[in-house]
């Protein structure tokens, strides 16, 4: 079976504070290592009361010092908020600090509301036609060989970690193909695009200095608790969220009693069911089940577990569920073969 990996957003829960949710991503990191994960990536977000990892260099600088054999990355940093060379910068040190450890994960949108964007731009153009070029110029920063950049980042040329493009369509598939890169798909919050998104890459991929053949993951929700009716319990506050970020109500994740509390009308019950339908959520047997159906329909090579619950413990808890049966006994075999 393919390897598991975690991303975590530094989930800041209702009566917490943004420093308790970045010791707890640490906490996160030390178990992930010890269960056996492969990675660990935060993600860049601005503005979400309830996602304290804006910073994600910084943030992974302070998990790699935590931990000694997980790689620590970003999944991702949102490109067009920054320069290039920044982000050559930035990761070349970590990668100087942690050799073979770091992940760079290279998104396009801005993660952010598009007022947030135009102060972290200090620009109006919020587009991100740019995107290829810039993925371009920052790899040629840091690649052993070529000729001399102008501007020379130091740490630079020699200090390159393993470069992801992430994407929910087929752009970033197909940009990660081209340039022979590995692909992440964001399956936990964008299913409907992932098999014609994979697809793309396999059919455009050229081999490179990176990689000899495709290699892709796909990122998905996972919550698994000891019974399916705990595990929909914990669950309840990723529903709530879904509202709150279509209506821009945004706040901390909401504990599952507030969750519970909620009416939902029917047109937010809707979007809901909808939303998190591929949302793998039950006992390690139906998320086992459900892991490796994704991986037979997807032939990914990696899958990457998004677990969105209000507390460390119920998260901590879903991890370890998982990795305990993972690979799962003979009794699991895929629903499907399939292969986009």
């Amino acid at each position: 079976m393919v390897p598991l990996s975690v991303l975590d957003l530094a989930t800041v829960g209702s009566g917490s504070t943004p420093a308790e949710a970045l010791a707890d991503t640490t906490r996160m990191a030390v178990v992930a290592e010890r269960l056996g994960y492969r990675r660990l990536w935060v993600a860049e977000h601005h503005g979400m009361p309830a996602v304290a990892s804006s910073a994600p260099a910084v943030l992974a600088g302070h998990l790699a010092d935590a931990t000694t054999t997980l790689r620590i990355g970003a999944g991702g940093v949102m490109l067009p908020n920054h320069s290039p060379l920044v982000i050559a910068e930035q990761f070349a040190t970590l990668e100087a600090l942690h050799p073979g450890r770091i992940d760079l994960g290279l998104g396009r949108a801005p993660g952010t509301d598009p007022r947030t964007a135009r102060a972290l731009r200090r620009s109006d153009d919020l587009g991100a036609d740019t995107f290829p070029e810039d993925v371009v110029e920052l790899i040629t920063y840091l690649v052993d060989d070529g000729p001399p950049t102008s501007p020379a980042p130091v740490p630079g040329r020699g200090y390159l970690p393993e470069v992801w493009l992430l994407g929910s369509s087929t752009f970033s598939a197909q940009l990660a193909g081209l340039l022979g890169l590995p692909f992440s798909f964001a399956y936990h919050f964008s299913p409907g695009l992932v098999d014609q998104a994979l697809a793309q890459y396999r059919s455009v991929f050229r081999p490179s200095a990176f990689l000899d053949r495709p290699h892709a993951m796909v990122a998905v929700s996972v919550l698994c608790a000891p019974t399916d009716e705990e595990a929909r319990w914990l669950a309840g506050p990723s529903a709530l969220t879904v509202i709150q970020l279509r209506t821009g109500r945004l706040g901390p994740v909401a504990t599952p009693e507030e969750a519970a509390a909620y009416r939902f009308s029917p047109a937010e019950q809707e979007l809901v069911d909808a939303t998190t339908a591929s949302h793998l959520v039950g006992d390690p047997s139906t998320v086992h089940q459900g892991l490796v159906d994704l991986q037979a329909r997807t032939g990914a090579d990696e899958l990457m577990l998004s677990t969105r619950a209000h507390s460390l413990e119920s998260r901590v808890a879903s991890l370890t569920l998982v990795a305990e049966g993972w690979p799962p006994a003979g009794e699991v075999s895929p629903r499907t073969t399939s292969v986009a």
